[in-house]
């Protein structure tokens, strides 16, 4: 069965440096993207046993009750299919086939982070973006992204230390504000990352958000020369807001649906070229915009179906899915993504799904009333 994280319970936004302040709802929501990663970073061999366990983890960011046959984090989704043509530019720094010249096929989902399937859509939900693109030739890339520039925790230990912290005091239902300073006081990195979060408000909608790799990782191109990379997603279209959040729970959803129905949506690939002296190993440090940037293609998403009917909903977006020309940096967030995607798959391939939140009657009725001549 999938726990459910208590979000609910969770301090409304605030500034995280002044006592007494609450921990800001909205990247206590992204980073459950995190907090269900580092759960299972046991597994996979990166934590030692004395000190983080998945036990510990699940403990710190679960609540009561469960949502069997769903995710642990980003259950409210919507599957989608479609293209990623790639110009060759990325060829320069990568031998993967997938930036050869040419097209690559994509399934992939939009998400909301929480395990909570049900929970109503807010502007300031951190927003993901799974996908797998599929070279000519046979070869894999998964990559679970997110709407978040940076990430605010460099390691599990630190992320786990947040969530002990931000636990709420039974007696106020608030954090204990000394827990909070102490942790910022020990964790600097974290309150500047929220800041650059901070400074980026979220885009509309899913249609013109951009997605980031957060992570880096080492591309090698043909001639052996490797080199760090983190990635953009940028969006070509502005969003469409037909729904309004007051009568509307699915709104991000429906109006993603609504703007799709009109005609495909498109992204920039774009390549962040790493130098000598950027950071691989702390996913909080953005690197400098100078950077050199590679337009490496396009990704078009043509197609849409519910996780209820579609078989990528059971797909298991493990970064460390990777083809050849793409390895994992030494960043030590990596091996916990992909230990607590597979434990999340396991749990939720052996239990019984309800239905999703948006249904395929949902998307059949928002496509009928904005389908161009409909």
């Amino acid at each position: 069965m999938e726990p459910t994280p208590t979000n609910q319970n969770r301090p409304s936004p605030g500034s995280p440096s002044k006592p007494g302040s609450s921990f800001p709802r909205l990247v206590l929501v992204a980073l459950l993207l995190a907090a269900v990663l580092a759960g299972f970073a046991y597994e996979a061999g990166w934590l030692t046993p004395q000190n983080l366990t998945s036990a510990k983890f699940v403990k710190a960011f679960v609540a009561d009750g469960a949502s069997p046959g769903f995710r642990l984090n980003h259950a409210k989704g919507i599957c989608i299919s479609g293209t990623f043509e790639s110009n060759g530019n990325g060829l320069a720094i990568c031998k993967a086939a997938v930036f050869g010249k040419g097209t690559s096929t994509v399934v992939g989902r939009f998400s909301l982070g929480g395990a909570m399937p049900y929970q109503a859509d807010t502007s300031t939900q951190v927003r993901g973006l799974g996908l797998q693109l599929s070279a000519p030739d046979g070869a894999i890339w998964r990559t679970a992204m997110v709407n978040l520039p940076v990430f605010p925790f460099a390691t599990p230990q630190a992320f786990y230390d947040m969530l002990v912290a931000s636990r709420p005091d039974p007696a106020t239902g608030k954090p204990d504000p000394a827990k909070m300073q102490a942790f910022f006081a020990a964790n600097p990195e974290t309150a500047a990352a929220l800041k650059i979060i901070k400074a980026q408000p979220p885009a509309a909608g899913f249609a013109n958000s951009s997605f980031y790799s957060l992570n880096a990782f080492i591309f090698t191109n043909a001639a052996g020369v490797a080199t760090p990379v983190r990635w953009i997603f940028e969006p070509v279209q502005s969003a469409v807001t037909l729904f309004s959040p007051a009568n509307d729970k699915n709104f991000l959803f429906d109006d993603l649906i609504a703007q799709l129905a009109r005609g495909p949506l498109q992204w920039h690939l774009i390549l962040i070229v790493g130098e000598p002296g950027d950071p691989t190993n702390d996913a909080t440090i953005p690197w400098p915009p100078t950077r050199r940037r590679i337009d490496a293609g396009i990704l078009t998403i043509d197609h849409m179906q519910s996780d209820d009917t579609s078989p990528t909903g059971l797909l298991n977006f493990d970064p460390l899915v990777l083809p050849s020309g793409i390895a994992p940096s030494d960043d030590p967030l990596l091996s916990a993504r992909s230990a607590i995607y597979s434990a999340s798959f396991t749990r939720r391939s052996g239990a019984t799904k309800a239905p999703d939140a948006v249904t395929p009657a949902d998307i059949q009725k928002i496509e009928s009333s904005n389908h161009p001549g409909g």
